[in-house]
C-alpha cells in the first residue's frame, strides 16, 4: 500500500487541500462548510427527505442560492458526493430563480443525462419526462413545461443551431465541465455569447452555472470574466492506492487475477469496479470472468459480471446502478463512462488498468486513429475516488509509481485532438466563423482550416475563402452525425437508396455485430459466412441487418449465429430514428433492393477522404495522404486485395489499419468524388 487518498476538504474555512491533481487555489473563493451526515441509499418515498438533507449541500443551501442569485456566472467546484449535480437544480428551480424559463443542465454522456433525470424526477416525486426530463440522442423525453431538463452537451448544442440566444432556458448548467467533450468546449463559447447579446439587447438573462469536481478554476474563471469560484465541501471517504511493483505486459490478466483474489478474500456485496478501454476487450473480459466465476461458484459469492460503455442499450446501462441482491457481488467492466459521470451503488473496490482509447485527429495527414494510451493523472484520482463514495475503499492500480509520474497533469481537451469537420459546420449553422469563435483554448489553426476544406470538398460550404453554407450544408447540419456521414445520406437520397444507407450509417454509428468466441471460431466464422458479401463489410453489415430485423426470434437468432445482440438492438434504435429525420426533412425513404453498387457509391460521396490504393509491393496508401495502410484482420476482405478500397476509421495498433473495408470501381471515383480527388488516384496511377 503506497497511500491513502483523500479528496480536499474546507474545515473552518481553509483553502482546499490539493491531493493529486485537485482544483488550483488561484481566485479567493467564497467557502462552504458543512458537517459529513451517513449516506443514504435510499429509493424509497420514507427515506427520500432524509437522504436530501443528508447532503454535504443541503447545508449551505441559502447561501449558495444567495451566491447563484447575485452573479450571472458561478463556477462550483463540488467535491464527489457533495450532491450538487441532483441538488442544485431543485433549489434553483424551488426558489424560482429560472422564473418562466427552464432549467438545462448538462451531462458529457447519455448514460448520466438519463440516470441523474430519473433520480431527480424520484426526488420531486414527479414522473420523467413531466417537470423533470431528459433528452439524449435519438431520444426526447421532455413537454413544453419541462422545468429541469438533463441533456447532453451535444444535444444543448444542436438546439443552439434553431436558436443561438437559447431563449427557452433562464438557467444553464454545464456539470462535469472539466471533461472538455468537444461538444462542452463549443459550449462554452456559445453560452457565453448568448449572455452577453442578451444583456446587450435588454432580453431576459441567462445565468451560466459551471460544476465540477476538479478542474484549472483559474483559467475557467478569467475566461468567463472572472466569475466567482465557489467550493462545496463533499463526502469522499479514504481510499488506499495500491500499485503494481513492475509493469505488466497484459494487463487484462493481471486485472482478472486482482478481480478474483478480491472476490474470494472480500465479503459479499463489496462491488468491483474495473476500467477498461472500451467494447471489444469488455466483452472478452465478460467472457473470461464468467467461466472463472462459475468454477468458484461453490467457494465464493455469486459473480455478476456486467458491462457498461456508451454503445449499450439504455435498459443494460441501468442494470449496473440496481441494488445487489444478497450473498451476490458485481463486477462492473466499464469504460471510462464510469469516471465522474455517474455513481455506481456498492462500489468498493476499483481497478485501474491505467489506459483509455483516445480519437486523435491529425490535420497533416486528414487521418482519424483509435489509439489505446495512457490516461493523464487527473483520470486516475477521478477513477481511485470511485472506490470511495459510499466508505473507505481501495484502488488497484494496474501500473507503476514511475509509470504514474509520467502520465500528464490533465487531458488534453477534445476540441485540440479532434477532427473539427462537424464543430465548424455546427458553428457555421449559427452563423459563426469558427476562425474567430471564441473558444477557451483555440483549436490549431490548421485544423480548423482543414475542417473549411473537408466541407468544401463535400459541397457544404461555398469554399475556404467564403466559408457560407449552401443549400446542401444547411441539410447536412439538421443530422446528428459527422458531415461526411450526413453527405452519404443525402447522396443516397439522389441515388434511390436511403433505407439501405440511413441503415448502414445506423450500423456503423455502433460496435462490431459480429462476435468471435476463441473456443467456437471456427463455427462462428461458419456462421458468419452466410452473411458475407465479396465487395466487402459495408454490404456485409448490411445483409446481417436485414437477417437480423426480419428474424421473429432476434436473441436466438443473434445466439445461433455469433452476432451481437445488443449492437443490433442499438442500431435498430438509431436507425428508426434517423429515417424519422429523414421524413422531417422531406427526404422519400427510397430503396435499391439488392444493388449494392449504388450503396457503395454514396460511400464514395461523403467518404472519398478514406479511399486506398493497392501498391505493386502488396500494401495500401491512403489517396489523401499517401499514408501506409493495411486492412484489418476482423474485415471479410483481409485475405483479399482489391485494387482500391474504401474504409469507416484507421485503427493505430502497432501498425495502421483500415476497418470497416469496401472495394470502389475506380470508376466510380470520376462520378462521385471531388475533383481534387479524382486527379489524386489518377496520378497514383488508378484513373
Amino acid at each position: 500500500m503506497d497511500s491513502k487518498y483523500k479528496t480536499g476538504s474546507l474545515i473552518n474555512g481553509s483553502s482546499p487541500q490539493k491531493n493529486g491533481p485537485s482544483q488550483d487555489d488561484g481566485h479567493l473563493p467564497k467557502k462552504f462548510r458543512s458537517d459529513d451526515s451517513p449516506h443514504s441509499k435510499g429509493y424509497s418515498n420514507s427515506s427520500i427527505n432524509k437522504h436530501r438533507r443528508s447532503l454535504p449541500v443541503f447545508a449551505v443551501k441559502n447561501r449558495l442560492l444567495d451566491e447563484i442569485n447575485n452573479s450571472p456566472t458561478i463556477i462550483i467546484i463540488g467535491e464527489t458526493g457533495s450532491g450538487k449535480t441532483t441538488q442544485i437544480p431543485q433549489y434553483i428551480h424551488e426558489a424560482r430563480l429560472e422564473k418562466a424559463g427552464a432549467i438545462a443542465i448538462t451531462q458529457p454522456r447519455r448514460v448520466a443525462a438519463i440516470t441523474v433525470a430519473l433520480r431527480v424526477a424520484t426526488e420531486m416525486g414527479c414522473a420523467v419526462g413531466h417537470t423533470v426530463g431528459y433528452a439524449v440522442r435519438f431520444e426526447d423525453v421532455t413537454r413544453g413545461d419541462t422545468k429541469l431538463k438533463y441533456l447532453t452537451d451535444g444535444m444543448l448544442l444542436r438546439e443552439a443551431l434553431s436558436d443561438n440566444l437559447l431563449m427557452m432556458y433562464n438557467v444553464i448548467i454545464l456539470d462535469e465541465a472539466h471533461e472538455r467533450t468537444i461538444h462542452t468546449d463549443v459550449l462554452f463559447g456559445i453560452v457565453k455569447q448568448a449572455q452577453s447579446i442578451r444583456r446587450a439587447k435588454n432580453f431576459k438573462p441567462l445565468k451560466v452555472i459551471l460544476m465540477s469536481a476538479t478542474m484549472d478554476v483559474d483559467h475557467f474563471s478569467a475566461y468567463f470574466d472572472d466569475a466567482p469560484i465557489v467550493y462545496l465541501q463533499g463526502r469522499q471517504y479514504p481510499v488506499d492506492i495500491m500499485r503494481t511493483t513492475k509493469s505488466h505486459e497484459d494487463y487484462n490478466f493481471a486485472i482478472l487475477v486482482t478481480v478474483f483474489q478480491i472476490h474470494r478474500e472480500a465479503p459479499p456485496n463489496e462491488d468491483i469496479l474495473v476500467f477498461l478501454t472500451g467494447q471489444e476487450e469488455i466483452e472478452a473480459m465478460v467472457f473470461n470472468a464468467r467461466l472463472v466465476a462459475k468454477d468458484l461458484m461453490k467457494s465464493a459469492p455469486h459473480l455478476r459480471v456486467l458491462p457498461l460503455y456508451a454503445a449499450l442499450a439504455q435498459f443494460q446501462q441501468l442494470e449496473v446502478l440496481r441494488p445487489g441482491l444478497p450473498n451476490t457481488r458485481k463486477l462492473i467492466l466499464s469504460t471510462n463512462i464510469a469516471e465522474t459521470s455517474i455513481t455506481i451503488p456498492g462500489v468498493k473496490y476499483v481497478i485501474d488498468s491505467g489506459m483509455v482509447k483516445l480519437r486523435t485527429h491529425n490535420p497533416m495527414t486528414g487521418m482519424d486513429s483509435l489509439k489505446v494510451q495512457r490516461i493523464s493523472k487527473a483520470q486516475a484520482w477521478q477513477r481511485a475516488g470511485r472506490a470511495g463514495r459510499e466508505g473507505p475503499g481501495t484502488c488497484y492500480r494496474m501500473y507503476t509509481e514511475e509509470e504514474y509520474n509520467k502520465m500528464a497533469e490533465m487531458t488534453v481537451p477534445e476540441i485540440q485532438r479532434c477532427n473539427l469537420s462537424g464543430v465548424v459546420l455546427q458553428l457555421l449553422a449559427m452563423g459563426v466563423n469558427a476562425l474567430s469563435f471564441d473558444f477557451m483554448d483555440k483549436p490549431p489553426t490548421e485544423s480548423i482550416m482543414e475542417a473549411m476544406r473537408k466541407l468544401s470538398h463535400l459541397n457544404a460550404i461555398l469554399s475556404v475563402n467564403h466559408p457560407e453554407l449552401t443549400p446542401l450544408g444547411r441539410q447536412m447540419a439538421t443530422f446528428p452525425l459527422d458531415p461526411h456521414y450526413s453527405r452519404v445520406i443525402l447522396a443516397a437520397w439522389e441515388m434511390g437508396c436511403v433505407e439501405e444507407v440511413v441503415t448502414l450509417v445506423a450500423v456503423l454509428s455502433g460496435e462490431n455485430l459480429r462476435v468471435t468466441v476463441s473456443k467456437r471460431r471456427e463455427d462462428a466464422a461458419a456462421a458468419h459466412q452466410k452473411f458475407v458479401s465479396s465487395t466487402g463489410d459495408h454490404i456485409t453489415n448490411l445483409n446481417i441487418f436485414r437477417a437480423y430485423n426480419s428474424a421473429a426470434m432476434k436473441k436466438q437468432f443473434c445466439f445461433d449465429n455469433f452476432l451481437n445482440n445488443r449492437n443490433l438492438e442499438y442500431a435498430g434504435g438509431v436507425r428508426s430514428q434517423l429515417l424519422d429525420l429523414c421524413r422531417h426533412s422531406n427526404i422519400p425513404i427510397s430503396s435499391c433492393g439488392q444493388d449494392s453498387d449504388c450503396i457503395r457509391k454514396c460511400l464514395i460521396a461523403g467518404l472519398f477522404g478514406n479511399l486506398a490504393q493497392l501498391q505493386r509491393e502488396g500494401h495500401y496508401l491512403t489517396v489523401g495522404s499517401n499514408q501506409v495502410v493495411a486492412i484489418h484482420p476482423s474485415s471479410v476482405l483481409f485475405r483479399s486485395k482489391p485494387p482500391l478500397v474504401i474504409y469507416g476509421e484507421v485503427v493505430q495498433t502497432g501498425r495502421c489499419y483500415m476497418r470497416q473495408v469496401s472495394s470502389i470501381d475506380p470508376d466510380w471515383v470520376a462520378q462521385m468524388a471531388p475533383t481534387e480527388f479524382q486527379r489524386k488516384l489518377c496520378l497514383n496511377g488508378a484513373g
